[in-house]
This record gives C-alpha cells, sequence and structure tokens, in this order.
C-alpha cells in the first residue's frame, strides 16, 4: 500500500520538520507514503501574491479568495483524488475515519487561514471536511499534519508491530488501559500484580475493565459505540 498527501497551504514550513522525523519520515524513506506541502500563493496571479480578500458583507478578518485554490487544486488533482478541506465546522476526525481514509490513493488537503476560505471552494472543490477537535487554530496546516499522522498509522508495515493499533485508545470506542514497565516496585508503587502473573486471560480481563472504568469517568459518551 502507498498513500500520497498533497499539503495546500500558506506556511509549508511549519510541518517541513514534522514529515521528516520520527515514523513519518521512517514511512517516507521505506516509500509507505509521501508527503508533500505547496505554497499557495505560487497560484496567485497579481505582483503581491494575494490570496485573501475582506469578505462580502462585511465583518471581521479575511477570507481566502477562490482563484488560488481553484487553479492549484485543479494542477495538483488526479482521477482518484479525495479533497480535504480542514475545518473546524467539519466532521470530526476519529480512529475509524482514518482507517477509511488510508484506503485512498491521493489525498489533497486544503489548510484554512484568517476567516476560512470562500464557500464556492467548499461547494465545489471539496470532498469532505474535516476538524481535529472543537478548538479553532491559526490556520489548518497544523490539523493537517496531525491527520496525515493518524491515517498514516493504518499503512500496513507502518508502525512495525501491527498489534499496537489493536490496542490503542479509541479502536475499540474505549479509552486505553494504564501501561507499567520495570522496575515492579518504584518508590512504593507497584505495578498492579495481576501483570505480573503471567495469566493471560486475567491480564486481558484488567486491561478490559480498566478501558471500561476510565472510558465511564472521562468519555462516557463513547460507550454508546461499545453496546
Amino acid at each position: 500500500m502507498h498513500i500520497e498527501f498533497d499539503i495546500l497551504t500558506l506556511f509549508p514550513e511549519m510541518v517541513e520538520g514534522f514529515f521528516t522525523s520520527s515514523m513519518i519520515g521512517r514511512g517516507r524513506k521505506n516509500g509507505l507514503l509521501e508527503v508533500r506541502a505547496h505554497q499557495l500563493r505560487d497560484w496567485a496571479t497579481d505582483k503581491h501574491s494575494k490570496t485573501d480578500e475582506m469578505p462580502y458583507g462585511g465583518g471581521a478578518g479575511m477570507v481566502l479568495m477562490p482563484e488560488p485554490i481553484f487553479s492549484a487544486v485543479e494542477e495538483l488533482r488526479r482521477p482518484k483524488t479525495k479533497v480535504i478541506y480542514m475545518a473546524p465546522d467539519g466532521e470530526p476526525l476519529t480512529s475509524q475515519m482514518a482507517r477509511e481514509l488510508v484506503k485512498e490513493e491521493h489525498l489533497l488537503i486544503l489548510s484554512g487561514h484568517y476567516e476560512g476560505m470562500d464557500q464556492r471552494v467548499r461547494d465545489e472543490l471539496v470532498d469532505q471536511e474535516i476538524s481535529i477537535g472543537d478548538y479553532v487554530l491559526t490556520n489548518g496546516t497544523l490539523a493537517a499534519a496531525v491527520m496525515i499522522d493518524s491515517i498514516s498509522r493504518f499503512i500496513p508495515g507502518f508502525l512495525g508491530d501491527e498489534k499496537s493499533l489493536t490496542e490503542e485508545s479509541f479502536m475499540n470506542s474505549l479509552l486505553g488501559f494504564p501501561q507499567y514497565t520495570r522496575p515492579a516496585d518504584f518508590r512504593g508503587m507497584r505495578v498492579p500484580e495481576v501483570l505480573l502473573s503471567g495469566n493471560h486471560a486475567a491480564i486481558e480481563k484488567w486491561r478490559y475493565d480498566q478501558q471500561l472504568a476510565k472510558t465511564r469517568r472521562l468519555r462516557p459518551d463513547l460507550l454508546d459505540n461499545e453496546k
């Protein structure tokens, strides 16, 4: 499996280090994925490389103009491209969504800025609008990086140990269980005896019970998906 990501942004430098480090960088070297960040201003047509304008009807802030975005998408899009807009009012990103998106061959990600982008871009070019949370960032470039990281984890061979995917938070609609390592006794704080028992069935039950209790305490809304 190989997936390609293209990010259209006013701040490509924000993610250059992110995509050359850690597991993303390793995945790129191994040919599992490719990530490119493009400067939206490269598709502007005036001498000042302008990409934003005041909104019709008035209001605070500026809005990204449709012309450079349309030109960029039309140049970068392919027959099997899926265009995604990172928007605070988009559909919430979940592990289940990331698992579906990894099946795409090419994701072209639009990074918003200012007060967003002209609605005609959203109406005519965008296939899916995604949010990484109920908060607003100064621009969507970091949100795009977060989404790419989440999707990449589902590429076969990306993690090395595929079992780690099944044990993560949200994979079974529950939060993760507590993890411990050596020493078994650190400053009087002992690792739960069940984890030292070697009884795998008991360990699995303990972990599930811990997940259930933690989810009930912190994210009871997720339990609806577990029923």
